[in-house]
């Protein structure tokens, strides 16, 4: 992964629980002191800090990466506001643009292995998002992806994960209720 992704991580810990608990993650982790946002790092390392997160905090791991994608939307607004913009107006039009964010992020970090989005299902007020990843196990981080965004484009979102490999599928499936505030 980019070290964009560790970056967002230890600004979420540092912001939310101060340096000495970064520190004590990291260490744990045997991470690096800093990271490079363009440089691409092992998988494990993240994997390590989100292991590392859950004993120092005394967290699950479901919970770490949901709150890690619903800020993550502000994180990476941030940093691609320009992006952004030119991704939707609507929560909808977002959620519906991600595969083309990601293949306009993909021109800059050309290492990029972004997942992929697809809805389905499509009704009045809800629609069925499929995520494909190539890492397992990151797909509460769309919970809190989805609910950001909705923050982002003054949404309520409800989002229910219906099922992924532990039904035998090859991609996590989630329902997506939305209603504009």
């Amino acid at each position: 992964m980019y070290g964009l992704v560790n970056q967002a991580i230890q600004e979420m810990v540092l912001e939310n629980f101060g340096d000495e608990t970064w520190e004590k993650i990291r260490d744990d982790a045997d991470a690096d002191d800093v990271f490079i946002a363009m440089d691409q790092y092992p998988d494990e390392v993240t994997i390590n800090l989100v292991g590392s997160a859950c004993k120092v905090l005394g967290a699950e791991a479901h919970d770490i990466l949901k709150t890690f994608g619903n800020y993550w939307v502000n994180f990476t607004g941030k940093t691609y506001g320009s992006l952004f913009e030119m991704s939707g107006a609507t929560f909808v039009e977002f959620v519906r643009n991600l595969n083309d964010l990601h293949t306009r992020v993909g021109q800059i970090m050309p290492e990029l292995d972004p997942p992929s989005f697809n809805i389905t299902d499509e009704q009045e007020g809800q629609f069925k998002l499929h995520y494909h990843s190539s890492r397992p196990g990151l797909y509460p981080m769309i919970l809190g992806l989805m609910e950001g965004l909705g923050k982002r484009f003054n949404t309520q979102v409800e989002v229910a994960h219906i099922g992924g490999a532990e039904q035998g599928l090859d991609h996590d499936e989630f329902v997506v209720k939305y209603q504009p505030k």
